[in-house]
């Protein structure tokens, strides 16, 4: 288990979101995946929930509203920063774009939702009264994010460029190699490429959260049973076993069983 720093490290992942055309049903989806409980933040905040895994904050839901109901439901990456305004000009400057935002969040902090050159969308935090997650790496929590992208020279070039991440490829038992992203020497995130036919040419570039579970097997029979979608069936990678499933609105996300004493993030 890894406790959030009293102090984000910034360029790293701190908080996870979900978009969801249905919050109710996906409250009680996540419930009864992760035993998490919600928090409703109150209608100033648009009905946010706040997820919780043993009172600690572990994720949060978002309503698809009118304003946003063009967009589909997905799960976000928030990485931390120190200044929204300035890195959302670097965005734009790098190639990407910014979809929403800077703006204040009451006084939780101030974010913008911003896009990387091939459309993978992710957001930025400078945490005010509201840090982030509170606990990595134990089940029901968030443990890893990873880029699937159809432009991995480009997102490196991007990555590198406004948060300073340093590309690292390791070997894989295989063949090939996994590329993972450093924010000095702490792991930050991970880069797929989106190449042959396994990847359907509907499927865009975006960021993949991966959630720690107990028993991957149990975790894809329960999702289903849940109502949701098995993705991915369960595979074996060097720090685990992996899944990718769907909750009921549709929302894609990975659940790993970690190896003995694995942890990803932090």
């Amino acid at each position: 288990m890894t406790r959030a720093a009293a102090v984000p490290r910034m360029g790293s992942p701190i908080w996870a979101e979900l978009l969801s055309p249905d919050i109710e049903a996906a409250t009680g989806f996540y419930r009864g995946l992760f035993g998490w409980t919600a928090e409703v933040l109150g209608v100033e905040l648009g009905s946010y929930r706040i997820f919780r895994k043993h009172r600690c904050q572990v994720a949060g839901a978002m309503p698809a509203t009118e304003a946003i109901r063009g967009h589909p439901p997905a799960w976000t990456t928030y990485f931390a920063v120190r200044d929204v305004d300035t890195f959302a000009a670097s965005v734009r400057e790098a190639g990407g774009s910014v979809i929403a935002g800077p703006r204040d969040i009451m006084d939780l902090g101030r974010m913008a939702v911003l896009a990387d050159p091939s459309g993978a969308k992710f957001c930025v935090w400078r945490p005010g009264t509201m840090r982030g997650a509170e606990v990595f790496n134990e089940p029901g929590t968030l443990c890893w994010n990873e880029l699937i992208t159809r432009d991995p020279e480009g997102a490196r070039r991007f990555y590198t460029r406004v948060f300073g991440w340093d590309a690292k490829d390791n070997p894989l038992d295989h063949e090939g190699s996994y590329t993972e992203w450093y924010a000095d020497t702490s792991r930050v995130g991970g880069l797929v490429p989106m190449r042959g036919d396994q990847w359907p040419p509907d499927i865009p570039s975006h960021w993949m959260v991966y959630f720690a579970v107990r028993d991957c097997e149990a975790a894809v029979d329960k999702a289903a049973e849940l109502g949701g979608g098995v993705e991915v069936e369960p595979f074996d990678v060097r720090p685990g076993r992996v899944a990718v499933v769907s909750d009921p609105g549709g929302a894609h996300f990975s659940v790993i069983a970690l190896n003995e004493g694995g942890e990803l993030a932090g």
